[in-house]
Parts: structure tokens; sequence; C-alpha cells
């Protein structure tokens, strides 16, 4: 192969123990970059939590509600401060650090009290500093990908954070570390954006092209090349060793067969260091992303469109290393590989790299339950996932909530509010993304039929534990009566001694199973409502993937609406006549009261759209019109909600039909 150098990053030969040095801004910053801080478990330690909306009916596994999916508008308290109403999301006492923040719809003033200071340290519209629009905090440190808003950035405080906002209804988390109470920790000013402005600027520069930050210095490159035969029913082995104390640093690789997808999935990785086993995965789910090759680029891991394949994790070993490229598939393959290692200086709080594989097939969708992503028993850190599904409907898959323990905890420390939120998007959004700490670097359509590849990296977010980690994420899925196949590459650090629960990977784990074409049903006749054009509106109205409707999919008026707001849609009639105009809406619990016109003239009283569950209404008679040839005007106003309803005022229009009246 044609050498290719991908930087990884820069690795200090020197170890040292921070005792007694502060905790700065500018020490995180560093470490969001630094791979190198993975491999050492945390000196002072620390912590890592979550607060978030997710349903506080959920209390106990035990429980029937314990999938509970109200996961928006829940706050640890509402407080009066200054004749305003502040909705509390993060009340924690320090020292401590909060390193990213997650919003699908940013809302009101965000305020960060710290050290118990009256005065915010941060006041500002929401989606201002999420969205990378923040004097000092420019994308990608914030920023909105595929509808999910993502801050990964270090506030930290001596004493105490307090996190609010003047308006609720939104989902959230917020990431945080806490260190032991002797820790000295800077307290966070926005002047430190302006002072360390050089090396956030670096960091945003890092962040945007993560595959080529930091560059390695003092690296030996050593290149590895074969040829694996196809299996058989068996396997085929070829390995490459290295000698310690190092560590390798980066791995660059190419891998050609007839059959990319089946080649990624079917040839498994398996890492030895130490004479201790700590990988297997298949390469394509090792590097990232499954199957076949899509395109992203993480700080970690990614995938380039040409076929190259990069990591970036540090792996120290103390006396030798084997990499073993096991072929378990029925295609021929051949691997082009660089590796970089640099001397390492082993001390009491280096740690192993693990990356290891599961996958199940045929699950199905009911009833809920957890879904293990990793169980560890010893003491270590964790890094991150790469998830992917086969979905043979368009159903939205991932409904469910990560739920992280550490150390055996009853209750989760990391209790979340959707699996698209866990991996940095929203609203089951089908558009792929790339981010140095998480991607949906593939979803096959339409909707979220087929399959999706997503992952995330915890860097300044990571997790440490000192006796166990379980990482469970909720299967909720939409469709009550179908079955996915669902696997799952994890990646941690952990001291010698560690035990996991994976099983090792059999020939029959190692394939892609095809997938069923679908085709969505369409009502007959239906002028779709997500096809109408739109002539005015308030907020936002755009489709939405929803199966069980006609076409699967739907008009969603949604964000920023209230009473009196009006959304005016195009309809075509074949000729001017009477018609009997019917239609079919969505109902929700978040949806409103609204009053349906039609060319100005009122189709009967305002109608309550909302509903505890997701549903569609039944196909409701307007009544009769008088209709144009061409263009009519088919208009909602916002009345107002249901008490029991979340005032959102929410709408959907799924079709729209007309019959002629003789």
């Amino acid at each position: 192969m044609k050498k290719i150098i991908i930087p990884t990053l820069f690795l200090s030969l020197v170890c040292f123990s921070v005792k007694g040095q502060v905790i700065t801004v500018e020490r995180l910053i560093s470490e969001m970059t630094d791979l190198k801080t993975m491999a050492e478990f945390p000196n002072p330690p620390f912590t890592c939590k979550q607060f978030s909306s997710y349903d506080r009916k959920s209390v106990s596994p035990d429980d029937k509600n314990w999938f509970a999916n109200g996961d928006s508008g829940q706050f640890l308290q509402v407080e009066d401060v200054a004749g305003r109403k502040e909705y509390v999301m993060m009340d924690a006492q320090g020292p401590g650090a909060i390193v990213r923040i997650w919003s699908a719809n940013p809302t009101g003033t965000l305020r960060i009290y710290l050290d118990g200071s009256e005065n915010p340290v941060i006041e500002s519209p929401m989606d201002v500093i999420l969205g990378g629009k923040f004097p000092g905090l420019p994308r990608p440190i914030a920023g909105e990908y595929s509808k999910g808003w993502n801050l990964y950035f270090p506030i930290t405080y001596q004493k105490s954070c307090k996190v609010t906002s003047d308006k609720g209804g939104f989902y959230y988390h917020v990431n945080y570390r806490t260190y032991p109470p002797d820790t000295k920790v800077e307290t966070f000013a926005v002047d430190l954006l302006k002072k360390l402005s050089d090396k956030i600027e670096n960091l945003a520069k890092c962040l945007s092209s993560p595959k080529d930050c930091p560059r390695v210095t003092g690296g030996k490159s050593n290149h590895f090349s074969g040829n694996l035969k196809s299996s058989g029913g068996g396997r085929t082995e070829i390995s490459t060793s290295f000698n310690g104390p190092s560590a390798i640093v980066g791995i660059v690789m190419k891998v050609k067969s007839t059959n990319i997808e089946a080649a990624l999935r079917g040839i498994v990785l398996k890492g030895y260091f130490d004479d201790n086993q700590t990988i297997e995965a298949p390469l394509g789910d090792f590097f990232g992303s499954a199957p076949g090759i899509n395109p992203y680029e993480s700080l970690p891991l990614g995938m380039l469109k040409d076929g190259t394949l990069y990591c970036n994790w540090v792996m120290p070993f103390k006396k030798n290393a084997k990499l073993v490229f096991s072929n378990y598939g029925k295609l021929d393959a051949e691997i082009d590989a660089e590796f970089t290692t640099v001397p390492y200086k082993w001390t009491e709080n280096t740690m192993y790299f693990y990356s290891k594989w599961k996958v199940d097939f045929d699950v199905p969708t009911r009833p809920m339950f957890d879904y293990n992503y990793l169980t560890v028993y010893g003491k270590g850190v964790f890094g991150g996932v790469a998830f992917s599904i086969d979905n043979p409907v368009k159903d939205w898959w991932g409904e469910g909530d990560e739920k992280i323990y550490v150390d055996g905890e009853k209750f989760p420390s990391h209790f979340g509010t959707g699996t698209e939120d866990y991996f940095g998007y929203a609203w089951c959004y089908p558009v792929p993304f790339t981010h140095a700490y998480h991607s949906q670097s593939r979803c096959d359509g339409p909707g979220n039929f087929g399959r999706t590849s997503v992952n995330r990296f915890h860097i300044i977010d990571r997790i440490p534990f000192n006796t166990q980690f379980k990482f469970d994420m909720e299967l909720w899925h939409w469709n009550a009566n179908c079955k996915v196949n669902m696997a799952v590459c994890s990646y941690w650090y952990a001291k010698e001694g560690a035990k996991d629960a994976f099983k090792p990977i059999r020939p029959e784990d190692a394939v892609v199973k095809p997938i069923a074409a679908y085709t969505p049903p369409r009502v007959k006749d239906a002028i779709e409502g997500e096809e109408l054009k739109i002539l005015k509106v308030t907020g936002k109205a755009e489709p939405q993937d929803w199966s069980g409707l006609s076409n699967d999919r739907h008009l969603w008026w949604h964000a920023g609406m209230k009473p009196g707001d009006i959304l005016t849609l195009a309809f075509t009639a074949p000729k001017a006549g009477k018609y009997r105009v019917l239609a079919r809406f969505l109902s929700a619990k978040d949806y409103g009261i609204h009053q349906i016109s039609i060319n100005g003239s009122k189709a009967g009283d305002p109608m309550d759209f909302y509903n505890p569950e997701v549903k569609p209404t039944k196909e409701i008679d307007l009544g009769v019109f008088d209709l144009k040839q061409g263009e009519n005007e088919f208009t909602v106003t916002v009345v107002g909600a249901n008490e029991k309803a979340i005032k959102a005022y929410m709408f959907g229009l799924d079709y729209i039909l007309l019959k002629p009246v003789e």
C-alpha cells in the first residue's frame, strides 16, 4: 500500500501526578484532544455523572414505569429568581466541571451559577451557546448536528454549580465531573475564553479535522500486509507483534475484497497485550461503523471515503503486544496496514485498552428490555461505543434511554432521554453527520428503515469506575411486532485483572444479514400532508416520518407556537365544485386544540388533538366546501391546548381526501 500517514496524538513519555496542582480550564481543554489521558486512571480521581430530563416515573427496574417515556420538561425544581421562574437542570456540589450539555430543543435563556454566586457566569439564549454562536465557543466545540445541540467544553467550579433556563418543556443532558473535596479547581469565568482564545481556536481546528490532530512525534512506523484466505467455515489468521514497554498510538489500514461489507464483518481483529486478550471485534465494527465503509472522522477512530481506516486509541503494554487478523468469512481479503508505536513509561495508573463486540439477531421489540452494551468488573475508564442496527420497518427504533451504573449503583448515574440523544443528535433524524466525539455514519432509509450506524466517544466526559461498570440501553421501538439485529462495539480501559461479560465471536456471528426491501403503505387518492406547499407558517412545519400513517409520513407543525398562530397550506382540486373534505391527523400529549378552515370557512368547531400516546386520529369529515379548480387553502389556527397537554400546541396532518358531491 502507498504509505498513508494519518497523524495521531502526541504521547508524552513522562506521566506524573497532579496532586497539589489546580484543575484548570486550560488543563481540561488539553484533555479534550489528548488520548493519552484515557490510558491513565485519573489523578486526582473524579466521578462523571449526568443530569437529564428523563421521565421521573422511572424509579425501579421492577416497576411498570421503568420504560416511561415522558422525557421532556423534567427538572430538579422550579425557583423564583428576580421575578422570573428558573427551571433547574443541574444542582451539584463541587469541586467539579461541566463537560457536556446537550438538548433537542434548546429553549429560553441558559444561566450557569458557580460557587453560590447570585450572578450567573453565563447568561445567554440556550440555542446561542449550544449552537456555536457564543463568543469564544465556536463550532464544533458547540453546534447543531442532525437536530441535536451539543456543547463540549469544561466549565469548572470549586464549590457548586447550578444550571437553569427561564423556560421549560425541553429535553436536556448535563454531564459533569465531581472531584474529591480537597481538590483545587479553578472557577470558570467568561474572560478565560479570551485569555485562552489561542488554545480554544486550536481546539476548534482539531475537532474540525480530528484525524489530523494532534501530531505524533518520535513514533516508530511498522508496515504490515498479508492475504487472508476464506475460512471455509473455520478461520484463517495472520498476525504482527510488538515489544515493550511501548504503546500502539496509530493504526492506518485498508482492506481489499470483492464484498467490503462482508469482509469487514468477517475479519475479526484480536489484540493481546502482555499475553492478555483485550480486543476482539470485526474490523468494521472496531473502526466505529458497520457494515461496510461509512465515512466519518472522529478523534479516536474514523473511516475515509477512499476506504482508509484509522485508529488513534492509545494501547500501552509493558512487555509485548500481538494483533491477530482472523478471517471467519467466505471471502478472500488483502490487508495493508501501518502501525505507529512509541516508548511508554508504565505507571501505577496505567491501564490496558479494551474493545469487544457482540451481536444479537432477530431480537423481538416486545416486551421492552434493557439491552446490555457493556458490563465490566474491575477498575477502569469507559471510552465509548459504536452501535449498529438492522431495522425492517420505518418505525423509529431508538426511543430507549441509556442507563449507566457505576460501582454497583442501584439507580443509574446516567439516565438519558433517547438513544439518538445519547449519540448526539435528536428527533430520530435520519441524516448522517460526523463530529470528533459522535457520529451517525450510516442511515439507509427511507426514514429510519434499514441499516443505521452511530457512535459516541467519551473523552472529556469519560466515566471512571473502581469496581464495576454497566451500560444498558433500552430497546424501545415504536413497532411492537418486528425483530431487529443489533451489534455493539465497546471501548474502555482497565487495570490488569478486569473481567467482562463478552463471549468469543463465532463464525456464524461475523455476518451481514440481508434486509427485505420496504414499500410504505399509501391511502388511495390521498393528498399527503407532507407533500403540501406551505403558504404561511409561524414556527416550523416539516415532514416527519411516522409508521402507520399514509406514506409513513405526515406534516409536523412544531417549535415556537402559541395561541393565534397560523399554518396555511395549499392543496389542489381537479376541478371547481362541491367536495366533501376528509382528513386524518396525528394526536399526542404535546399537540394542541386547533381550528381548521378551508378557503376561509371554518370546518366545524376547534378540534382537540391531545392524546396520552402518539396515534393517528380516525378519518374526520370536515364538511362540504366549494373548491376552486387548482389551488385551495387549508388553514390551521392554534386555539389552545387540553389542560392535560404539554403546552407545545403541535399539529400533524397525515392526509386530505376530496369526495365530489353531486
